[in-house]
């Protein structure tokens, strides 16, 4: 007769099992980051170099709807962001550690991952995809102003350039490893702003400015302002890695993780203010509608000035890939090692990351309009998992008494972020159209 072994050794060799995967994965590897870490990763998450083309998005939305925006967006996505710090640890005992975890504690096991994930996805893919254009891009605008008499380079190398930095990067095990990188990122993101804006200043305003609408029809006209918005709705995006950079914070029922991540967040919300009104609101009325897509083109001059911002981008961009692509490393391990039980080993994270790596790049190479698609898909999963992604969860968990304050907060988030969700895919669809037109691969 067989003896089955005693059901609680089984569950402690699971549970020891478990917590061996637990320490092992980027997320919930290392809890012991200071407030400022969450400080410089939400700022690094949240201004992308998207910032450099606010000026364009008012040049498209107008002085009244662009400051409205804006503003409203601002704030929204404050109160957004600080209900996920504080769902993070509403069940005594549990912390929701990724964003998917808590979908499935607000929607139920299935759903909440059919619900959370393929937005997350969408996002952090689509980010680090247009962080490679980008930062390919910059590099090539830095050759292009150091070296005037150089031959030419393809974006397509410059790009392979940027990549092979993330080749080594990605290797760095989890959050806490990379928060110097994280800390660079966030000091030249608030850099690269201060010289837009600065330098724009100094030009004075333009001659020939107008701040009219630039498009000669209506239908051009609606169409642009429902780019805009898109642009302006990516700018504050940081919602996708909140949680998982909370979960690296220590926490006891003394002190949850809530009081320093929250502090963190403050203060990143303050230079997310310093970086964006002055670049939106100074380019705008410097250059008006003839601001060009990223403000740095309409400087020009004085070109060690802005081959210096160009490089500050790349730098940020570079903290900005490994922030977003940290959340997608975990999913990817998490799904090779507990669902398809391979060993958690150095071998398997550096196939897994390296994958990853060259997956962004190639796609980066093939699409570098990329920028379009991004307000394309963005307006999909973008505005829900920042804008009222939390709202909803907030309300199918903590049920506030109708037409309270917390319900009518909710609510005007709700319709805002869905306002958002339908039309600016319809303006990136347009400019996909536009730009795709002469478009070569690999050229």
């Amino acid at each position: 007769m067989v003896t089955q072994p005693p059901q609680d050794d089984y569950d402690d060799e699971k549970t020891s099992r478990q917590k061996e995967i637990e320490d092992w994965l980027p997320i919930t590897s290392s809890r012991n980051a200071k407030w400022w870490y969450s400080a410089f990763h939400n700022v690094t998450a949240m201004v992308g170099a998207g910032v450099l083309g606010l000026p364009y998005a008012m040049s498209q939305l107008g002085w009244g709807p662009g400051v409205a925006v804006l503003v409203l967006s601002w704030i929204i996505t404050l109160y957004t962001l600080w209900q996920m710090v504080e769902m993070h640890e509403m069940v005594p005992g549990k912390r929701f550690d990724r964003y998917h975890e808590l979908g499935q504690h607000a929607f139920g096991e299935k759903l909440g991952l059919y619900i959370v994930v393929p937005q997350q996805l969408i996002v952090e893919i689509g980010v680090c995809i247009v962080y490679m254009v980008t930062g390919g891009k910059s590099l090539k605008k830095f050759h292009e102003l150091v070296c005037e008499d150089c031959k030419s380079i393809k974006l397509t190398y410059f790009i392979m350039i940027f990549a092979s930095v993330h080749f080594v990067l990605s290797h760095l095990p989890n959050f806490n490893s990379i928060s110097g990188v994280s800390l660079a990122a966030a000091v030249m993101s608030l850099s690269y702003s201060t010289i837009a804006w600065a330098a724009s200043a100094s030009k004075g305003v333009q001659e020939d400015v107008e701040y009219g609408y630039k498009a000669k029809s209506t239908a051009g006209t609606v169409f642009n302002f429902f780019s805009g918005l898109g642009d302006v709705a990516f700018a504050y995006a940081g919602h996708n890695v909140v949680l998982e950079i909370q979960a690296t914070i220590p926490s006891t029922p003394e002190k949850p993780s809530k009081g320093p991540m929250w502090r963190g967040v403050i203060v990143a919300y303050i230079v997310v203010a310093l970086c964006y009104f002055p670049v939106a609101l100074v380019g705008y009325y410097i250059f008006g509608n003839n601001v060009e897509d990223n403000i740095l083109m309409s400087l020009k001059k004085p070109a060690w000035l802005i081959a210096t911002a160009n490089i500050f981008v790349v730098i940020h961009v570079i903290g900005s890939y490994q922030i977003y692509a940290m959340p997608v490393f975990d999913m990817m391990e998490t799904l090779l090692v507990k669902k398809l039980n391979f060993r958690p080993t150095t071998i398997l994270r550096f196939c897994v990351r390296s994958f990853y790596v060259a997956a962004t790049m190639f796609v980066g190479m093939t699409f570098p309009f990329f920028g379009g698609l991004l307000a394309f898909f963005g307006g999909f999963a973008f505005a829900p998992t920042t804008y009222f992604l939390p709202c909803i969860i907030w309300l199918a968990i903590y049920k506030p008494r109708k037409y309270s304050l917390s319900w009518w907060a909710n609510w005007v988030c709700i319709v805002f972020g869905l306002f958002l969700m339908v039309l600016s895919p319809i303006g990136g669809l347009r400019t996909i159209v536009i730009q795709s037109k002469g478009y070569k691969f690999y050229s």
